[in-house]
């Protein structure tokens, strides 16, 4: 007969969301079991976030060493990676969630029924649930493409050699990263786009993104639809077809980065009673799922698929599990990045939502990088910020694009959870020189009309006779 352990959390996979759950519930006392038949860290560790942006970073030191071998180059660039990762995964290990109190099972999870769970030889029997098992890389139906022939964010890290030519299928932000970062290292880089890359943000910012991968060499192929893929044994060829015109395009590598599925497979979600479709498991506001017991965070819940929605999430778990407080999430302010070269951020509504929402009663207000003598000083680096308010200068969202966006796009982010207002930055005593001030030169494009108009003038004219104070 089966072990079984009796717990009050048992939190499946060992994620950025399932580990903020169990660091949490486990510092705080509860009997918090983890189980994770992967590796400590999940994607964002492994094969996401922080290999992506270490690989960003080593290819951006290529740029200033553009005389040094590609592929001695590459060697040293997986170096870097695995050093970033070895660096961060103490914090995700094994032995610092035991060291909480968390009893870690290294093994498969699956629900027997509503408040069991099978993990190997040992049963879990707990209060609560959280399911927090993550996506992968979705595979696109297209005819011919075999899924061991092509490389996702689980594989492209992986390899020794930089790729002579790489197809990459899907321009959203991962792929147009990985776009940038191996055209720097020397590859030729071709993206396949079906509808216009980036969709999710500002067109006008996007185009600055577009122009800067196009002056460094990336192809980037938008509209074109993708009809079949022949795998040979030396390389690969993508047939497209852009309006009428067929086209076949080969390429030594193919990167499929064409969305992701939450892995839902598998966990016996159907004899715990929890809903799920394609899109993942089916929750509420408070990440509630069919099964009053059982939460789901991250990407498994179907919601924004970022590692800071995930840790997110986390927090709201334990807030309803824990202390019973029912807080439900809120994306007003959910920012996300590109982290090319510029890079490309943004929070809150975009333009159109803001204009469904709001009509007439909002304004964009747009300001390039060009006015701060910190980017003069940076050699005239270009960037734009457009910011979404209300015609009272309410904050809604931005989107900037330039140097450190992601950076800058977080004292937005605090505005719009905060309900402040332009009048509220415009009070801001910021750093010069600094990028930052392109929140104040924003605010006051705002105000400037109204505070230089005739009235404003008049009054000042009035009160320069009076006696000085």
């Amino acid at each position: 007969m089966s072990p079984t352990i009796e717990a009050d959390i048992c939190v499946i996979g060992a994620g950025s969301a399932g580990l903020s759950v169990a660091a949490g519930t486990g510092q705080l006392g509860l009997r918090t079991v983890l189980i994770e038949a992967g590796e400590m860290g999940g994607d964002c560790l492994n094969t996401g976030c922080v290999p992506s942006k270490a690989l960003l970073s080593a290819t951006a030191a290529l740029r200033a060493h553009p005389g040094e071998g590609a592929e001695d180059f590459r060697g040293r660039i997986n170096e870097h990676v695995r050093r970033a990762q070895q660096a961060i995964a103490p914090h995700d290990s094994q032995e610092r969630f035991e060291g909480l109190g968390v009893t870690v099972l290294r093994s498969r999870a699956r629900f027997l029924d509503p408040e069991t769970v099978q993990a190997g030889e040992t049963r879990v029997r707990a209060r609560h649930f959280v399911v927090a098992t993550g996506s992968r890389a979705a595979m696109p139906p297209i005819p011919g493409l075999d899924p061991a022939r092509v490389l996702t964010n689980e594989s492209i890290f992986d390899l020794a050699t930089v790729p002579e030519h790489l197809v990459i299928v899907g321009g959203g932000p991962i792929g147009i990263e990985m776009a940038q970062a191996h055209r720097q290292m020397g590859s030729r880089v071709t993206v396949l786009e079906k509808g216009a890359i980036l969709p999710k943000d500002d067109p006008e910012l996007v185009a600055v993104v577009r122009e800067r991968l196009a002056a460094q060499g990336v192809v980037i192929r938008e509209g074109v639809e993708i009809e079949s893929v022949e795998h040979g044994t030396a390389d690969h060829t993508v047939r497209v077809r852009d309006g009428n015109q067929p086209e076949a395009i080969s390429g030594s590598h193919i990167l499929v980065a064409a969305g992701r599925k939450p892995n839902i497979e598998d966990l016996g979600l159907d004899a715990g009673g929890i809903a799920h479709a394609r899109q993942g498991i089916k929750v509420d506001a408070r990440l509630r799922t069919t099964n009053r017991r059982v939460f789901a965070v991250g990407d498994v819940a179907g919601g924004p698929q970022f590692t800071h929605v995930a840790s997110y999430h986390g927090a709201i778990a334990v807030q309803n599990i824990v202390f019973h407080i029912p807080a439900k999430v809120d994306y007003a302010a959910l920012p996300w990045v590109t982290y090319t070269d510029p890079e490309l951020a943004h929070v809150g509504m975009t333009l159109r939502d803001a204009r469904a929402r709001y009509g007439s009663r909002c304004e964009v207000i747009t300001r390039s990088f060009s006015g701060l003598d910190r980017a003069q000083t940076s050699g005239g680096a270009a960037g734009i910020a457009k910011a979404i308010v209300t015609s009272r200068g309410r904050i809604l969202g931005c989107s900037i694009v330039g140097p450190h966006a992601g950076e800058l796009i977080g004292l937005w982010g605090l505005a719009i959870s905060r309900r402040m207002t332009l009048r509220d930055i415009t009070r801001l005593i910021l750093p010069y020189p600094s990028y930052g001030e392109i929140a104040k030169h924003v605010a006051s494009d705002f105000y400037r009309p109204k505070l230089f108009s005739a009235w404003p003038r008049r009054i000042a004219s009035w009160l320069k006779v009076l006696p000085a104070a």
